[in-house]
């Protein structure tokens, strides 16, 4: 009966996302100076180097409640097909521009544009998978995050060290824009900019907003998803009445943004200062291989979503498996920065396992407000968790760029981002514990 469900909406969203996702991430191979002329070629150091990745997230606020708000009332697979457009036009823009002033500009536009998706994309699966099957959607469709990186990193490598000034027909195109030869940044940013314009007509013909538009699903398996998401709503009817202002205002709302904005701080100061721990113990690597090692912990990601979602669906339980997957990231990074100076490779070991907390956690702690609020306000509600925790992502790349520059090295920046990941796992503690889960919201 799940088959169709999981098979069709599922891999389409996961690719979705994942392009989303290597637009988003693909700049922090660029920014590295080893193996790309990105920060050169702008005129960056490290501390504009942190504002660069991180101010992707100052616009990554801006449609995150619009969007969740929409997408509870309109159609979350048109809005979507909207966003695509928008992000992949300034994906592209991102490869275009000659200035620091110009990359801020268009990476802040790229963030505007694709703060919807998220919220929107989880009013989507809401409207097809149960709460039992809840947390196992959103961690297979939350895969393209770790996946997105484990699989374009080693491409973005690549794609940096080609000597792009040999090839003529970009060469002629790019003489058309600018007087100088096309850098290897450029290309990689332009030509991954460009994948959302591929996936869009995919998204279209597959998508639909609930199982009653869907030709393909059996009358067996819609009236199950039917009569079954009717019967958890109709749990929630005391709470239909609650406005999205009221709700803003409840306590919880208040625990999940200190732990979103916290583990955001952690997941994207790491990813864009990542290669800088792959440094030391005597190994001098080429950019394909920076790329794959780039790559490992997020492959390790990805398995450790899937275990810790299923867990999460089977014991019915959330708060304590985003806590506990936190706290083993925190310690971890912690660990694999004190360690680097005796091994290398027990320090990137460590690496690994530091890695997928803020990525594993995202099933069982996003899967909260869609089992204690109507899907119109959860989507608001998550809209907003999304939008102000994310304004992490762009402070932790900012701190550490700052750390840094002052000490000298990644100890103490990666030592503070494993506090921060301590400090979300001690918060989630504070969120509805399991019998809570069939309740209205106070």
């Amino acid at each position: 009966m799940k088959s169709q469900r999981w098979l069709r909406i599922i891999p389409v969203a996961l690719i979705m996302y994942t392009i989303s996702y290597v637009d988003r991430t693909n700049v922090s191979l660029a920014l590295d100076p080893r193996i790309s002329t990105m920060m050169k070629d702008l005129l960056m150091d490290d501390r504009l180097k942190g504002q660069a990745a991180g101010i992707f997230f100052l616009g990554y606020v801006l449609l995150q409640i619009p969007g969740g708000y929409l997408a509870g009332r309109w159609s979350p697979k048109k809005l979507i097909s909207m966003f695509l457009v928008f992000w992949g036009i300034c994906a592209v823009g991102c490869g275009l521009v000659s200035s620091f002033r110009g990359f801020a500009t268009m990476r802040f536009l790229l963030g505007a544009a694709e703060s919807g998706v998220y919220p929107t994309m989880l009013v989507l699966l809401a409207n097809w998978f149960p709460r039992t099957e809840r947390a196992r959607a959103n961690a297979y469709w939350n895969l393209c995050q770790p996946l997105a990186v484990a699989g374009a990193a080693p491409v973005s490598g690549w794609l940096l060290s080609v000597n792009w000034g040999g090839f003529d027909w970009p060469q002629n195109i790019w003489s058309h824009w600018s007087a100088k030869p096309l850098a290897g940044w450029q290309a990689m940013l332009i030509i991954e900019g460009a994948l959302p314009f591929i996936w869009l007509p995919i998204w279209l013909y597959f998508i639909k907003d609930h199982p009653r538009d869907a030709k393909w699903i059996s009358r067996e398996e819609k009236d199950f998803l039917e009569t079954t998401l009717q019967r958890e709503a109709g749990e929630l009817e005391p709470a239909k009445k609650i406005s999205p202002g009221r709700a803003f205002l409840q306590p919880v709302v208040f625990v999940m943004l200190a732990v979103c904005f916290l583990y955001n701080c952690a997941s994207y100061g790491l990813n864009t200062f990542l290669t800088e721990g792959l440094r030391g113990g005597g190994h001098n690597f080429t950019g394909l291989q920076t790329g794959l090692l780039f790559a490992v912990p997020y492959a390790v990601t990805a398995v450790v979503m899937v275990l810790l979602s299923r867990h999460s669906d089977l014991a019915g339980e959330r708060r304590g498996h985003a806590a506990f997957i936190y706290a083993v990231s925190g310690v971890s990074l912690i660990a694999s920065v004190l360690l680097k100076e005796h091994s290398f490779w027990l320090s990137y070991a460590f690496l690994c396992l530091a890695i997928p907390g803020p990525f594993a956690g995202l099933a069982p702690f996003f899967a909260i407000p869609t089992e204690i609020l109507p899907r119109a306000t959860a989507g608001a509600v998550i809209g907003l968790v999304n939008a102000l925790g994310n304004v992490g992502g762009y402070l932790g790349p900012r701190i550490v760029g700052e750390l840094k520059s002052q000490t000298g090295g990644i100890t103490v920046p990666f030592v503070v981002l494993g506090g921060a990941l301590l400090a979300a796992a001690a918060l989630c503690f504070l969120l509805p514990k399991r019998r809570d889960f069939a309740s209205p919201a106070p």
